[in-house]
């Protein structure tokens, strides 16, 4: 279920936007889960936040790689 970030990667830019939006919108529905306890398993929101990095790592590659040029 996790995502590795060559697999982010290779996702192209409103992809990629995309993939962020519902990352973050998932992230908010398991925190309200959390706070009324009735997420069961833990490791879905630590993999959530890790595929956000995932998503942001990358947009900012893209970002600073675009401004080189």
């Amino acid at each position: 279920m996790r995502a590795k970030i060559e697999t982010v990667r290779a996702l192209s830019d409103e992809r990629l936007k995309e993939e962020e939006f519902s990352t973050r919108l998932e992230l908010m529905n398991l925190r309200f889960k959390v706070a009324t306890r009735q997420l069961s398993d833990p490791s879905e929101l630590r993999d959530a936040k890790r595929r956000l990095a995932h998503i942001l790592t990358v947009a900012r590659e893209r970002e600073l790689m675009g401004g080189a040029l």
